[in-house]
């Protein structure tokens, strides 16, 4: 039985599935892009959970669901460092704690929260690109770009292809070493390593052989083929435009009142609020409306 990645493609009967890849590529992206302009958890969090209502409208819940399980060990991670490593702050939760290369820490609970923050703005984006990873397919997206960086695109498109029969390669490899036998020596993974580059190489070789033969080295023209176009291709253009336009207008506005030092303020204007709530309405976007 094949077993598929929750973040692999497959071809879903959903808004976000049947428009153009690149209204769905600035749909999602404007949801990824309020994590980096923004640091109020609040608007933080709205934007995660416009990213997870778009998911499940597009049923991408598999998807999502790993990529929160990842996003909260990173997540976990970076808090522990930043609490160790920025030692800022007025509360002081542990005091003196001795570590063999800091020394004497204080970790506080103003760099905990600076640490919940980055690890938040990572979730939110790692869950919109889950979402665009399942829906989206990236062949749709690379012949999006290849009027514009034809060999860019051919790049990215072997690319895409061969990393997952690398990894086949790897589990098929990592298989016939346990059923070489007791008797024989034990497989290391510096000598899997060694044989795994080898086949890659050697398949390096073959497409390049391939693509030469077939004339992908040539500049001649090649015919354009015609784009279907979806009629929800204005829908996801025009919620991502209005997304971005009101992130300009909530940063003049000051909806992103945030500071970790020396104490935790977050701010809660009608500004952040207005921006979270529409920011959340705008993972309705996949959704259906009427008939």
């Amino acid at each position: 039985r094949l077993v598929r990645s929750p973040l692999a493609f497959v071809p879903r009967r959903t808004r976000l599935g049947r428009t153009d890849a690149l209204s769905a590529t600035v749909y999602l992206g404007s949801l990824a892009l309020i994590a980096f302009l923004y640091s109020n958890p609040i608007v933080l969090a709205a934007a995660g959970a416009g990213a997870v209502i778009a998911g499940l409208a597009s049923r991408a819940g598999r998807a999502l669901a790993v990529t929160f399980k990842w996003g909260m060990a990173l997540g976990v991670f970076i808090v522990i460092v930043n609490g160790l490593v920025a030692q800022r702050g007025d509360s002081v939760v542990v005091n003196g704690l001795w570590l063999p290369l800091l020394g004497p820490t204080d970790v506080t609970a103003e760099a905990l929260a600076e640490g919940a923050v980055l690890a938040l703005r990572i979730v939110v984006v790692m869950m919109a690109f889950a979402v665009h990873s399942a829906c989206v397919d990236p062949d749709r997206v690379l012949r999006a770009l290849r009027p514009f960086a034809g060999r860019s695109a051919l790049t990215a498109t072997l690319v895409s292809r061969l990393v997952p029969v690398a990894a086949a390669d790897a589990g098929r490899l990592r298989d016939a070493g346990r059923l070489r036998g007791p008797a024989a020596a034990p497989l290391g993974r510096a000598a899997l390593i060694r044989r795994l580059l080898a086949g890659s190489l050697d398949r390096a070789v073959d497409v390049a052989a391939t693509l030469e033969l077939r004339g992908y080295g040539l500049e001649g023209p090649r015919p354009e083929r015609a784009r279907r176009r979806s009629r929800y291709d204005a829908r996801f253009y025009l919620v991502a435009t209005v997304v971005l336009a009101a992130a300009i207008a909530g940063k003049a506005l000051g909806a992103d009142g945030f500071s970790a030092y020396p104490t935790v303020e977050v701010g809660v204007d009608p500004a952040t609020v207005v921006l979270s709530a529409f920011v959340v309405l705008a993972g309705l976007a996949p959704r259906r409306f009427g008939v």
